[in-house]
């Protein structure tokens, strides 16, 4: 795991050398002191001394460990960069001293960030008279003017580390400041000044900070760069979120793919803020009422805004939150006092209107086709990490309610046949809710009442299907290792005997007749092929668990080709997964570890044990020799297993070709597809 903290320690190789043994234990440690060396200790700690904690000054924490502030290094951590840029400027709007924020992407992969703001402060630090504020800025973590409030009553950045992390992880960034009528400029790569702050003369009429950078390939990799799509995307996001701002969007028309919608020029501004974030968002869809629940309500007791907009239509509801203008892509407080005042509020309205039925509307009905658009101005807000994805200050729960909970009841009270229409649509979704909720749980015990067999369904205890888990396992043995490691509330076993039907190559009479695939349908619930029922599966996940070699590997194939003929919108609904169960244990000492396959242990012998003592490596023959504890740790908890989810790519018909050629009735397909791919086979690596 990666440590919080700007100190790493680093554990070196034990000295060789015999020291000789002084006669008392303190003249050995001022020896070893003088020469530099750790002294040599009774308990096993000699080599491990001061001198081996390593102290990792500026930004070099930011490279050394990208994901800690960023979240990683791929396609989202790249544009989160800009998110960081983008979130300084948006501060100056939404505090009133900036009007515009430019946004240009240059076919060289820099991406440019310019505001008319107040700018950078240039003048010396007090704590730094020798550098520059701009420079402490940027190549210190944890600066910046958004701590107390002062500066900024509401903002986005508050760790202060989001430009210095953008400058830490940039191969070149360069900032220019327009203050006072003047004109500063200075580089920077990866997070080192190259050179100082540099006064470019007088300036007129223009004010604010210009930040340009492009991002390490060194961190990112070398084919990494910017979406155009995803960027103005980000931009449209923050426009709508403050009406007062103007973002102006520039990108290289070379950069944009063909059928790609992004525009090489925009200017984005929408004074009627989420109200027509969520129009443009639903376009067409279908509406339950003409009018869009919207408002805002300015500083709630002295603590900030919120804005919001809700309508209910006919998809799948989503809520898309944010605070001071960053995206809370996982809610957080703010979205549980969104769902709470919407749910009382309809609940009101429903004991006003004496309607008895709506007793059983929850949260989960209201929001399952609500469309929602909310933001939140805080102070000083606490955020989950970091990427600030959920937002966790408990006082926004009760800020959201205050602000929503009277303009709500006055729109319903106001639009009486709107508001009817509306309480007629969220019942129908209860009452939904609740004729499934039935049917699972009679469909639940009428299959543990068939199935209670030896070797057969062992049923997890809760009844919803949300959070249940079907472990699909080959043999009694493992079977029996599987039940003891489960967690028996949410996970159920379903042990196979030996090799199921291939469905691909088997006549539909034959399908019918085989028992293990009539039980593993019998266990599902939610039948097959046209008359398969999503809401009817009663696991949340199906996992397919074999053993880590080769026969394991065919059964895992066999099963997948079932799923994939018999139930394919089980897969697309991200329902079927693997278990990645380990090959090996490697043990040293009172340390232990497990390996998925041949390059996973060599690569743990090189880089995890590499102390002293003898190494032990044991393979495991099957998932019925692993003891439950080992099963548990490795392959069933949730908390530390790996997961692979199974998924049909894009093209359908290769996909269907592929299973055809490798599954199907034919041995010629099968012996071709064979001999195209042998070149991609190393003959070492083969498990036989």
């Amino acid at each position: 795991m990666d440590d919080s903290n700007d100190l790493f320690a680093r554990l070196e190789k034990p000295s060789q050398r015999t020291p000789t043994r002084p006669a008392d234990p303190l003249v050995q440690a001022a020896v070893a002191a003088k020469r530099g060396a750790a002294p040599q200790a009774k308990d096993g700690s000699e080599g491990y001394s001061a001198a081996d904690i390593e102290v990792l000054e500026g930004l070099e924490p930011v490279r050394r460990r990208p994901g800690m502030y960023i979240g990683g290094t791929d396609e989202k951590a790249l544009h989160h960069l800009f998110a960081e840029v983008i979130d300084n400027s948006m501060d100056e709007a939404v505090a009133g001293h900036a009007t515009f924020i430019d946004v240009e992407l240059s076919a060289d992969g820099f991406l440019t960030v310019t505001d008319n703001g107040r700018g950078i402060p240039v003048d010396p630090h007090p704590k730094f008279p020798k550098k520059s504020a701009l420079e402490v800025i940027m190549c210190t973590l944890h600066a910046g003017g958004k701590f107390d409030s002062k500066v900024y009553e509401t903002s986005g950045g508050l760790h202060g580390v989001g430009v210095s992390v953008v400058n830490a992880l940039s191969d070149l960034l360069e900032v220019e400041v327009a203050r006072g009528r003047q004109l500063y400029r200075q580089r920077f790569s990866r997070g080192i000044p190259q050179g100082g702050l540099e006064s470019l003369g007088d300036v007129h009429n223009r004010r604010g900070t210009k930040i340009r950078f492009h991002p390490d390939p060194d961190i990112f990799g070398k084919g990494a760069h910017f979406e155009p799509a995803r960027l103005y995307r980000m931009a449209r996001s923050k426009a709508y979120l403050f009406g007062g701002v103007e973002i102006r969007w520039s990108c290289d028309p070379l950069l944009i793919k063909e059928k790609d919608p992004t525009p090489a020029k925009a200017v984005l501004h929408f004074p009627g803020g989420l109200k027509d974030y969520l129009k443009a968002s639903l376009g067409d869809e279908f509406q339950v009422t003409r009018e869009i629940f919207a408002g805002k309500s300015e500083k709630q007791g002295g603590h900030g805004s919120i804005e919001w907009a809700v309508t209910w239509f006919g998809g799948d509801g989503f809520v898309n939150s944010y605070c001071n203008t960053i995206p809370t892509g996982e809610g957080g407080t703010h979205e549980t006092g969104f769902r709470n005042v919407l749910t009382r509020g309809l609940r009101a309205y429903a004991d006003l209107t004496g309607n008895k039925r709506a007793s059983v509307v929850t949260s989960e009905d209201v929001m399952i086709s609500a469309a929602g658009m909310l933001s939140v101005f805080i102070r000083e807000p606490e955020f989950v990490g970091q990427t600030k994805d959920k937002l966790a200050t408990v006082e926004a729960i009760r800020l959201v309610e205050t602000a929503i909970r009277d303009p709500f009841d006055h729109w319903l009270a106001d639009n009486p046949q709107e508001a009817s229409k509306l309480l007629e649509w969220v019942i129908a979704r209860a009452d939904e809710r609740v004729r499934r909720r039935q049917e699972k749980e009679v469909s639940r015990k009428s299959a543990v009442r068939k199935l209670r067999l030896p070797g057969k369904l062992a049923d997890c205890t809760q009844n919803a299907a949300a959070g249940a888990e079907l472990f699909i396992v080959e043999g009694d043995s493992a079977g029996g290792s599987a039940k003891q490691a489960r967690d028996r509330a949410m996970q159920a076993i379903l042990p196979l005997r030996g090799k199921i039907l291939n469905v691909a190559s088997a006549g539909n009479d034959k399908l019918a007749a085989n028992q293990q695939i009539s039980d593993l349908i019998q266990a599902l619930g939610c039948g097959t092929r046209s008359k398969y029922r999503d809401e009817d599966l009663r696991y949340d996940r199906v996992i397919i668990m074999t053993d880590a070699d080769v026969d394991g590997a065919h059964i895992a194939s066999l099963l997948i080709t079932f799923f994939y003929q018999e139930m394919p919108d089980l897969i697309r609904g991200g329902h079927l997964y693997m278990a990645v169960p380990p090959l090996y244990s490697i043990r040293q000492g009172g340390k232990i570890a497990y390996a998925r396959d041949d390059a996973h242990k060599d690569e743990l012998l090189r880089t995890e044990f590499t102390g002293r003592g003898k190494i032990e490596i044991g393979r495991f023959k099957g998932l019925g020799e692993m003891m439950a504890s080992q099963l548990k740790e490795t392959t069933m908890d949730p908390r530390k297993r790996t997961l692979l989810r199974v998924d049909v790519i894009d093209d359908e018909a290769a996909t269907k070709s592929a299973v055809d050629a490798l599954m199907g009735t034919k041995p010629e397909a099968r012996f071709r597809f064979i001999q195209e791919r042998a070149e991609f086979a190393a003959t070492e690596e083969l498990d036989i």
